[in-house]
């Protein structure tokens, strides 16, 4: 029997943007060898390698990434003169201006945003790249199928796929992303409610491109739930996808032509406001905003007091970050203030003035710095009201919302087109994507109280930082407006009621009377939640029955306030998995979504030029153990690595029909 002479196996499940990641990282690191022992690695996908299921490459162009393309990249170094590949490739945009994704957006700008089926091509061509252009001493075997069991096997793991290969790694990472969860009550409610009728649908949330759309008739009542990115895709599809056109008006505003084909659309959400749109980028792609109040010093300092003062270092994120956090946006919103109003120079003093008194905690200061710089009457930028502009509002009818909501979509357009510089309102609020980090720091791996972390950051903040930093470009929120006033879309308004009803579903308003409307068809248009007990793949269900996985409960010590976060437990970098014994797995490794709620803010899928950034850190960090550990194998039977079946080298594998969808 022939001997597999590898040093080391490596396996990575899950080949989108983070599995891609890991594999990049890998390589640079086995590159920089001169010349280094035998590695197999096999990644494993039953979609497209490099785009996995999200960002796979059939999508069409209507559904838009919320990233300009000059602030992504795959590749975790610039360019060079040498072939791209692990440690040296273009940005998206560079990519594009390439002509790689067609002449169509070779021109599409820095600061524009690309389709999410021409990153797709993007992670792809990556992918193939990285294959190509590896050192001669790896060899990469792809697999298109999904993995669904995995068990220890002596000191490695056993890893069995759905098309039946059975492959054996001395480490393997776990890079699965998005999950589809099994029904929660509400749920099969709603399910169970459209079963028991005949012509109702109800669509469970998803991405959008898997969503089934195409069966939505023309003029058909539809409900959608949720007002965020899946809900301008879901938007897009039943308007653009059916033949409208979006037309420039006699003075330059949108407007919407209906082909006849569009449903109805009613929309709502717990705020009742579509996501505000991202500011026109200003900003050079590298970069980066450093943290000048929420810095380590200041964690530091209050984990010192927290201890004092409750015995743990836990923070609680109202009282000690949340204050640091609005200094961040106060600094940045009132020194744009300044540089629109009286110039560049203008603002650096006042930037060095209100560092020093913001910093040292000096309110009255801070209002003679204010008076100084001519900006005493400036109106504080309150992050919750401008996510919830409808707190406590009441309306007579659904005319004199939409009059309301109008109003706020059109002056936040005009807030995004003064740009995330020069606008002191975008610009303020841009800086909350380049604080992730120092957010992290705070909360992530338990750093809150188990209550503030369920109810003062997952419950308060994220939403309200997602809705006013992670939004769309202007254009599309040009374009809600527009599909409002063509009556096309109607917002059903804030504090968003869904119940079953015997023509269909019911949707309706606690703020505007009148707002009730049956719909036929109700799309959820929320992105599942990772929950490591709601994951409905084999591969996630076997890990957890098995204890190799277990969810993360974020507990005070000697207290019974815990928190189950859903999320899959994992050790600080390099996020070896911990089992039910409570043990870190040396040779398993979880990275990404599945970890979402232990670590904040996962689902972030693309890097960005420049200095490397937790998305690829996390992945190098990952890789740096992996390698660590390179000893020389023992020669094991061809028969022991992987079924007689499967002796051949390949590059490829077809995915095997009507299946093989579980992970990405």
């Amino acid at each position: 029997m022939s001997e597999i002479q590898s040093d080391l196996v490596v396996a990575i499940v899950g080949m989108g943007p983070r599995g891609l990641s890991v594999l990049e990282r890998l390589l640079v690191r086995l590159a920089e060898r001169a010349a280094g022992p035998a590695v197999s690695i096999w990644v494993f996908d039953p979609g497209e390698h490099g785009a996995g299921r999200i960002w796979r490459t059939d999508q069409p162009d209507w559904f838009l990434m919320n990233t300009p393309a000059g602030e992504v990249s795959m590749y975790s170094g610039d360019p060079d003169e040498g072939p791209p590949r692990a440690g040296a490739g273009p940005s998206l945009h560079e990519w594009l201006s390439a002509g790689h994704a067609g002449p169509q957006w070779s021109t599409l700008g820095a600061n524009g945003y690309a389709p999410r089926s021409c990153y797709g091509k993007y992670l792809r061509d990556v992918f193939h790249n990285l294959v190509a252009h590896k050192p001669d001493n790896v060899t990469i075997h792809s697999v298109r199928s999904s993995v669904e069991h995995v068990q220890r096997h002596e000191d490695r793991m056993r890893l069995v796929t759905r098309s039946g290969r059975i492959v054996f790694a001395d480490k393997l990472v776990l890079t699965t992303g998005h999950p589809r969860n099994t029904p929660s009550p509400w749920e099969r409610k709603m399910l169970d409610h459209a079963d028991g009728r005949g012509g109702l649908r109800y669509i469970r949330g998803d991405s959008a491109a898997d969503l089934d759309l195409a069966s939505v008739g023309a003029g058909e009542r539809v409900g959608i739930l949720g007002l965020g990115l899946t809900f301008l895709d879901v938007v897009m599809a039943l308007t653009v996808g059916r033949g409208g056109v979006f037309e420039a008006g006699p003075s330059g505003e949108v407007r919407y032509r209906p082909s006849g084909r569009e449903p109805r659309v009613y929309a709502g959400s717990r705020s009742g406001l579509p996501m505000l749109a991202r500011g026109l980028n200003q900003k050079a792609p590298k970069y980066r905003y450093e943290a000048k109040f929420l810095t380590p010093g200041a964690l530091a300092e209050a984990r010192r007091r927290a201890r004092r003062e409750t015995g743990s270092a836990q923070l609680d994120f109202r009282r000690d970050v949340l204050p640091l956090l609005q200094l961040e946006v106060d600094h940045v919103y009132y020194t744009a203030m300044v540089r629109d109003r009286a110039g560049e120079v203008a603002a650096d003093r006042f930037a060095r003035a209100h560092l020093a008194c913001a910093g040292q905690k000096q309110p009255d200061v801070v209002e003679k710095t204010l008076a100084e710089f001519g900006i005493a009457h400036a109106v504080p930028l309150d992050l919750e009201r401008t996510a919830r502009p409808f707190s406590g509002q009441r309306y007579a009818d659904p005319a004199e919302f939409h009059r309301h909501v109008l109003g706020l979509l059109r002056q936040d357009t005009v807030e995004a087109l003064r740009g995330n510089v020069h606008g002191p309102v975008k610009a303020a609020l841009d800086i909350l994507r380049d604080l992730r980090g120092a957010v992290r720091a705070a909360v992530d791996f338990g750093g809150l109280r188990p209550r503030s972390h369920r109810e003062d950051f997952l419950g308060w903040f994220t939403p309200i930082n997602t809705m006013v930093s992670a939004g769309p470009p202007a254009l599309r929120l040009a374009q809600v407006r527009a599909l409002i006033e063509a009556g096309v879309v109607h917002l059903v308004g804030p504090g968003l009621r869904v119940r079953p009803d015997q023509g269909g579903f019911l949707l309706d308003s606690t703020a505007v009377d009148g707002a009730g409307q049956v719909v036929t068809t109700l799309i959820d248009a929320r992105i599942p939640r990772s929950s490591v007990r709601q994951d409905s793949s084999p591969l996630t269900r076997q890990l957890l029955s098995d204890g190799l996985i277990c969810e993360y409960i974020n507990a005070t010590p000697r207290s019974d306030d815990g928190f189950a976060t859903g999320a899959v437990s994992v050790t600080r970098a390099p996020f070896h998995a911990i089992g039910s014994d409570g043990r870190a797995n040396p040779n398993l490794y979880v990275l990404g979504i599945p970890t979402e709620n232990l670590r904040w803010f996962t689902q972030i899928g693309n890097g960005r030029p420049g200095p490397l950034s937790a998305f690829h850190t996390d992945a190098d960090a990952i890789a740096g153990d992996v390698l660590a550990r390179l000893r020389t194998a023992v020669a094991v039977p061809a028969a022991d690595r992987f079924t007689d079946d499967w002796k051949f080298r390949f590059d490829r594998q077809p995915a095997r029909p009507g299946g093989d969808h579980g992970h990405r």
